[in-house]
């Protein structure tokens, strides 16, 4: 770490308080789409207005990543090593595992990390003490060694800054595309650091800010214990597409039920003409024609709607493959959106 610093003309004091800046100010956000149906046959928002708690993968059966997490997957193997088996004694309920999020420590308007959701909530700093870290995901192969705390930092941010002076380009598995390290363009470690400073400065408005677009790098936040909305949220921020929707009257009543702030962020929309080919694969522009029609933009609303269509309506998505398949082009659809989509334009939404 030190010696990362030296090469980068940064003192280590300069580091340190950064370092406090993250743990006094840097929020947990965990993002979610809230028009998504669980094994309740309800939509995700209208769940979280019922229950007031927010529901992990094993709970749920959704996930915006890897649909591993039961007993035996991807994803409660990768809990085993990282936890140490914590979470596979026989008296260990699937609602104690853990909830996945982000670190946000560059506030853009879509969150830190929109690949998994069109919304997400900021938790209050109180969540952080009980929250572990690590820099990219938990299936990583290093991320036991990248595992950190909100007061033991140094493991995750040395791996960030390891990437940051390699380049500072993450490595999608989707070729040509690179992204830029945290979705800030020539990212150096003494730029990191004072984007870190800036931190105890107060939020933005999210609906004229920039997008930062982040599908793949970033750093991942493992809750332990239950998200209650009446204790742990802080903010809602929500994709203007949802407004004039019923999805938007529950995000509306969840924030004044459980008495947090909801905003509406800059959102996505996107012409199906301008859909690429080779971002996410080549069925993605005749899978948002499908969609949206001739004449229509895509938006998150729009694919949350498609997603809703193959529940109740399968036979009508034969002809497009299995249903685990359709889910996966759905969500990568939504990446592309996410990464070519220019600002929603509301039009009398009311937000």
């Amino acid at each position: 770490m030190n010696e990362r610093l030296e090469r980068a003309g940064c003192a280590i004091e300069t580091y340190d308080q950064a370092m406090w800046c993250v743990q006094e100010h840097a929020r947990v956000v965990i993002h979610f789409h809230p028009d998504r149906f669980g094994p309740r046959k309800v939509p995700v928002a209208e769940a979280l207005l019922n229950e007031g708690l927010y529901r992990n993968q094993f709970e749920t059966g959704l996930s915006s990543g890897s649909l591993t997490a039961f007993s035996g997957g991807e994803r409660d193997s990768w809990e085993r090593v990282i936890f140490g088996a914590a979470y596979h004694g026989g008296a260990v309920h699937a609602s104690e595992r853990p909830k996945y999020g982000a670190l946000e420590l560059v506030r853009y308007p879509d969150g830190p990390i929109p690949r998994f959701g069109s919304c997400y909530f900021v938790l209050r700093p109180t969540v952080s003490s009980r929250t572990s870290f690590t820099f990219m995901g938990s299936e990583d192969p290093r991320a036991v060694e990248r595992l950190g705390s909100i007061t033991r930092m140094h493991c995750v941010m040395n791996a960030l800054l390891a990437e940051i002076e390699e380049g500072a380009l993450a490595t999608p598995q989707w070729p040509p595309y690179r992204a830029p390290t945290l979705g800030v363009p020539n990212l150096t470690i003494q730029r990191l650091l004072n984007i870190l400073h800036e931190l105890p400065q107060s939020r933005s408005e999210p609906a004229f800010g920039k997008a930062g677009r982040v599908l793949d790098t970033g750093i991942e936040a493992q809750v332990h214990g239950p998200v209650d909305l009446d204790q742990d949220v802080e903010l809602l921020v929500a994709d203007p597409s949802f407004a004039t929707t019923t999805v938007g009257d529950y995000l509306r009543e969840l924030a004044s039920k459980f008495r947090f702030p909801l905003q509406w962020h800059c959102g996505f929309e996107l012409d199906h003409r301008d859909v690429p080919d080779d971002f996410r694969g080549p069925a993605m522009p005749r899978l948002a024609k499908r969609i949206i029609g001739a004449d229509g933009m895509l938006t998150a609303a729009s694919i949350g709607a498609a997603e809703a269509s193959l529940r109740e309506h399968p036979d009508t998505w034969r002809d497009w493959g299995s249903h685990a398949e359709t889910i996966q082009h759905l969500k990568q659809l939504w990446h592309v959106l996410v990464h070519f989509g220019s600002p929603y334009r509301v039009q009398g939404s009311g937000i």
